[in-house]
């Protein structure tokens, strides 16, 4: 039998068990919807038997028959074992090469303004980085560490706490000239710049909440600017656009270097949301993600 005629089906029954659609499973492995349908059609002509029935009576999502869902889950194991096969062969080819994903902002903001550190300890290891909103499978994308920020669990992953943070409002000293911010109450009038980059219902923080932890709900308010990326907020504070509520991981440069100004210094709100060192529990003895992740830590306890 010659079956790795048939690992992209296989890959994509897979996806589309997983999503419980084509289109889902398209979406992950960056093609077509009718791609995925006819690799898996091939699949079903190869076996002799459906793997899934296909929605009727308005029914839209895949449901696995009887036999795929008895194969499933060996399917899923050796696609693990598959991968993790893989990754062995590439420690043998290139040992130093360390794939790091954090999103855009955070690459921006934190971690390349630092990175040379780890270079200049670790000269021959040489740093891959994959900016990313999305949550990636680390697995199947060959990524050895990251940096999440969240409540602290992702599936399949291990989770290290890494920095929590404090939010508040900053703007551009020139900005500070022009107004009289010594009252929250003030801001009422302003002009504020708002952080779409986390969706609020995951606990991320906002003008909203930030003025009701004041015991001001009144002046909640959410017009201004919208920006779905936390790096260019600050940007946005520093070009002098409005005064944006900051994460001090973020915001800790500009303002130690005057770009920024923090407001209110005296008033205290924690993010409920912190920063996570995360990486799959069987990689956890790679020499490159030891010395990556402590270098993290190390880094991270070097801010006041």
């Amino acid at each position: 039998m010659k079956t790795p005629i048939y690992l992209n089906a296989m890959r994509a029954f897979e996806a589309s068990a997983r999503h419980q659609s084509f289109s889902g499973a398209a979406a992950e492995l960056n093609v077509t919807p009718a791609a995925v349908g006819q690799l898996v059609r091939s699949l079903e002509e190869w076996l002799g038997t459906p793997l899934f029935v296909r929605g009727s009576g308005g029914r839209s999502r895949l449901m696995l028959t009887e036999v795929a869902e008895r194969a499933l889950p060996d399917v899923r194991a050796g696609f693990d074992r598959l991968s993790l096969g893989l990754e062995r062969m590439k420690e043998g080819v290139a040992n130093s090469v360390l794939t790091v994903t954090v999103s855009p902002a955070f690459a921006a903001k934190w971690l390349l303004p630092r990175i040379d550190r780890f270079q200049a300890t670790y000269p021959d290891s040489d740093v891959r980085l994959d900016t990313s909103l999305k949550l990636l499978d680390f697995a199947r994308q060959g990524i050895d560490i990251g940096v999440r920020y969240g409540a602290g669990s992702w599936p399949g992953l291990t989770a290290e706490k890494l920095m929590e943070e404090e939010i508040y409002p900053v703007c551009s000293p020139a900005l500070l000239k022009k107004g009289k911010w010594r009252d929250p109450r003030k801001l009422a009038g302003a002009t504020l710049i708002h952080d779409l980059s986390v969706e609020s219902g995951a606990g991320f923080a906002t003008w909203d909440a930030w003025f009701a932890a004041l015991d001001m709900p009144e002046l909640a308010t959410r017009r201004g600017m919208k920006i779905n990326n936390s790096a260019a907020v600050l940007q946005a504070a520093i070009d002098g656009r409005g005064i944006a509520l900051a994460r001090s991981v973020m915001a800790r440069d500009d303002v130690a270097a005057g770009r920024l100004v923090r407001l209110f210094p005296d008033v205290s709100f924690s993010s409920s949301l912190a920063y996570y060192v995360v990486y799959r529990a069987e990689n956890a003895g790679l020499a490159r993600l030891v010395a990556f992740r402590e270098w993290l830590k190390e880094e991270a306890r070097k801010l006041p």
